[in-house]
């Protein structure tokens, strides 16, 4: 029996949600008894990673309309990739592609289902995930049953550690529906930067605490001294202060960053929604009853136009 992984890709690389994807199903394997195997569009640089954190047999499809992501066409491979692989449970990293095939593929293939699981299984009393719910506001713990099973993790459910398997790569063609490509891309708008709110390991968003975009070099020097994402609250991309692809929240994007600094941003609930799987939390904001406080594992009360310049030359000399 074998535990399956779909890997994605980014500018050519492996997706770090995917090293944990692997991690995540390492585990599983390893309770369960089984091998770890895993299906891949397209030929990444870091293809050899896949085997250095667990892949024992990587499927690696050619064929190039898979770089259109049709959701049908991805859940019609991984049900014959299951079969190919004698594998019960597929693990998926949390995605926008993941998020519009996860339920497809459940029901395609009769399996319960789990998704924004957040930490690694329990098996001691059966197969049982902790996953989020209510947009980060509780979390449920959920028995699964089912013999055939979809996992879907958010970020930073399992650590990508090294942990070599097999490594095996083979040629895979999935014969898919006519219908699976019916979705065509007319063009995409990637959304630029150094570092993008999805992916990143720090987030420094500022909130209208900043008092206006010509201040944003608070906000964008710090984020450069830590190689992490610049975001912001909804109020400052409704004024049209930062674009809107930095906006986070409930209604915005949601983050799981190890460190997430909120910068003179208050602490509405549908901000605090889009933040609550961040690993640590650092408010700074000159009212000591903001909300922000609430949920920050740190904070500062003090003036960010002070405490922020301060605060990115005592990084520069880390």
């Amino acid at each position: 029996m074998s535990v399956l992984v779909l890997l994605e890709t980014t500018d050519n690389q492996i997706k770090k949600s995917s090293l944990e994807a692997l991690a995540f199903a390492k585990h599983v394997a390893g309770n369960l008894g089984g091998k770890v195997s895993a299906v891949l569009a397209g030929n990444p640089s870091n293809l050899s990673e896949a085997a250095l954190f667990g892949a024992d047999l990587i499927l690696q499809i050619s064929d190039p309309r898979f770089s259109q992501a049709d959701a049908r066409a991805f859940a019609e491979s991984l049900l014959q990739a299951a079969g190919e692989t004698q594998s019960k449970t597929v693990v998926l990293a949390k995605s926008a592609l993941t998020d519009s095939f996860a339920a497809l593929l459940a029901a395609m293939w009769k399996a319960g289902a789990a998704t924004n699981v957040v930490s690694l299984p329990d098996f001691s009393n059966g197969f049982v995930v902790k996953r989020s719910i209510f947009t980060g506001k509780a979390f449920e713990f959920v028995k699964l049953t089912a013999e055939r099973k979809v996992i879907s993790i958010k970020k930073n459910a399992a650590e990508a550690v090294p942990n070599a398997g097999a490594g095996e790569i083979k040629a895979f063609s999935p014969q898919v529906s006519a219908k699976a490509f019916a979705l065509q891309t007319i063009s995409t708008e990637k959304a630029t930067g150094e570092v993008l709110l999805p992916d990143a390991e720090i987030v420094v968003s500022g909130g209208r605490g900043l008092k206006g975009p010509e201040n944003w070099n608070l906000i964008t020097d710090m984020a450069k001294v830590l190689g992490a994402a610049t975001g912001c609250s909804k109020p400052v991309s409704d004024l049209h202060w930062r674009p809107h692809h930095e906006h986070v929240g409930q209604t915005g994007i949601k983050v799981s960053p190890n460190l997430y600094f909120a910068i003179g941003i208050s602490g509405a609930i549908q901000h605090v929604a889009g933040i609550s799987s961040s690993k640590v939390i650092v408010a700074i904001n000159k009212d000591p009853e903001a909300p922000i406080f609430k949920v920050a594992n740190y904070g500062i009360v003090g003036d960010a136009f002070s405490v922020v310049p301060q605060l990115t030359e005592a990084l520069k000399n880390i």
